[in-house]
């Protein structure tokens, strides 16, 4: 049965198991009577070698990168590329031969095209002390470029670059979202979101990046700049060229006069342009503590069935089980999920961004070139209606220098949404629902009342993480199956930090439960083990 938001009733959750943390050994007790060092000494040595079980990951590619010597289908943005937009083969063979050493060197080596650098390629090879090791964490390889699944995510890609500008609040109103629903045969309330309760329901974008963020002795409205409409990118040829050597923009983006609540594509794109990596989880557990002297919950630590200090009657949570271990863990899951996104984006899959692959498009739609893309991509009815509209076949970007210089694939904003996830819903009861909610007007101005929506928490942070997700999609970006990968990715380094942060404590601790996105519930054990179920 749902409970009513209480001040009362704050972390609780359920972690979902990455597969490879089932065969995990229990923890044993340290024996008593060591010293304080030895025991320490014990307790990492332990955590550690039950963390070396995991196996490294299998890295199992798509095989785009060996079928095409000319690297069409992988990433190549910010080498040396040829007129046609093909990349210089021996830079990348430069990239390759880095990305198989590892060293420092070898990536210094790598020929650059223009001012802008590749982004933390050799980040791929850092270790993390805490968790599984960054290259035991598994995900399957995306679509190949030629198949009909990716033609299907370019496509949404199209739209949503075409539906940039349409409140989400007019969404059933606008027959281009019902032209885009149809051709991507799925029922306008769904079209872009998620596939949880929490994404299906309500307005689309979470409470949490709609709802004041209260930030010491006050509070953050969530009013932020954006550009004005029709403010898109690399439509054409000569931009998207020199964009694909890394050169800099020469176009900027022209932005609104006034802040405004999130209420469309593009302002969502924005909020993830210059988010720092955790920030709308931040605010999150800002909203959920709501902690300060004027506060109506005031409560700095945690409740659930599993604190300790829950039914105490001297003792509080702060340090352990309060909102100092919430704030840090949100930072601790971020590093340890983007080393493993990193990992996979650089030493495994490569894929091409977005972008790149609308300049295929763009090639094998002018005649200048005969691209193996299936029909169902350069004939789709997105494209053809993004022709229309800008004179060229490319993907309009949100953003004036594309994409970041880094692969696709997984999304690094979804792994850390994934992962800061976890910690939102075994840090708050997910049971809890949240009062008063709202969204934005038609003009982003001011927020209204939305009435008959009681979503709980768990609810609103599983769209939260998926708005973080594919606000870069919004932005043309990212596809929706670096999202999906990314998120799962983000869960499961989530979930084996928190196995070695289980063992850590000495109060009576029954462990840490949470149900992650697919709906699959997990117990962590305070000897560190995962249960499904």
């Amino acid at each position: 049965m749902l409970r009513p938001f209480s001040r009362r009733r704050f972390f609780v959750g359920a972690l979902a198991a990455a597969p490879l943390a089932k065969s995990l050994p229990a923890f044993d007790t340290v024996p008593a009577g060591d010293s304080r060092s030895q025991t320490a000494l014990e307790l990492r040595k332990r955590t550690a070698a039950s963390q070396s079980k995991r196996a490294v990951s299998a890295m199992a590619t798509n095989g785009d990168e060996a079928l095409y010597a000319n690297r069409i289908a992988c990433f190549s943005k910010g080498l040396p590329h040829d007129a046609s937009g093909e990349v210089q083969p021996l830079a990348y063979d430069a990239l390759l031969k880095a990305i198989k050493s590892g060293a420092h060197a070898d990536f210094e080596r790598i020929p650059r095209g223009g001012g802008r650098k590749l982004n933390n390629p050799q980040s791929a090879f850092a270790y993390h002390l805490e968790g599984g090791d960054p290259h035991t964490f598994e995900i399957s390889p995306p679509p190949s470029f030629t198949t009909v699944a990716n033609a299907a995510e370019c496509s949404e890609l199209y739209w949503q670059a075409l539906c940039r500008d349409i409140p989400f609040q007019s969404f059933s109103k606008s027959s281009l979202v019902q032209q885009a629903a149809k051709h991507l045969q799925v029922a306008p309330s769904k079209l872009f979101r998620g596939t949880t309760k929490g994404d299906l329901a309500g307005p689309y974008i979470s409470q949490f990046l709609l709802k004041p963020i209260p930030f010491g002795s006050g509070k953050i409205e969530q009013r932020y700049r954006v550009p004005a409409a029709g403010s898109d990118f690399l439509t054409m040829s000569s931009e998207w060229s020199q964009i694909q050597s890394g050169i800099p923009p020469w176009r900027a983006a022209t932005y609104e006069e006034a802040p405004r609540y999130i209420r469309n594509g593009r302002d969502l794109a924005e909020f993830v342009h210059y988010d720092f990596p955790y920030q709308a989880s931040l605010g999150t557990a800002l909203i959920l503590l709501n902690s300060g002297p004027n506060s109506v919950l005031n409560c700095n630590q945690f409740r659930s069935a599993a604190n300790p200090y829950r039914y105490s009657t001297v003792q509080e949570g702060f340090v352990t089980f309060g909102q100092a271990e919430v704030t840090d863990w949100l930072g601790r899951v971020t590093t340890a999920a983007l080393k493993a996104a990193y990992c996979q984006k650089w030493m495994v899959h490569r894929r091409l961004r977005p972008e790149a692959l609308g300049g295929l498009i763009q090639q094998t739609r002018t005649g200048a070139r005969d691209y193996p893309l299936p029909l169902a991509l350069t004939n789709s009815a997105a494209v053809e209606s993004v022709f229309a509209r800008t004179g060229s076949y490319l993907l309009p970007q949100a953003y004036p220098e594309g994409s970041p210089l880094h692969p696709s694939y997984p999304a690094g904003h979804a792994a850390v949404a994934g992962a800061c996830s976890v910690v939102l819903k075994t840090c708050f009861d997910s049971s809890m629902l949240l009062p008063a909610c709202v969204e934005p007007a038609a003009d982003g101005l001011s927020l209204e009342e939305c009435r008959d929506y009681s979503p709980t928490v768990g609810e609103e942070v599983n769209k939260l993480a998926f708005n973080v997700s594919m606000g870069r999609n919004w932005a043309g970006i990212h596809y929706r199956s670096d999202c999906v990968a990314g998120l799962k990715l983000g869960e499961d380094v989530a979930i084996s930090i928190l196995q070695d942060l289980a063992r850590t404590y000495t109060e009576d601790f029954k462990g840490f439960t949470f149900q992650r996105l697919s709906g699959v519930e997990v117990h962590i054990t305070p000897q560190g083990e995962v249960v499904e179920g």
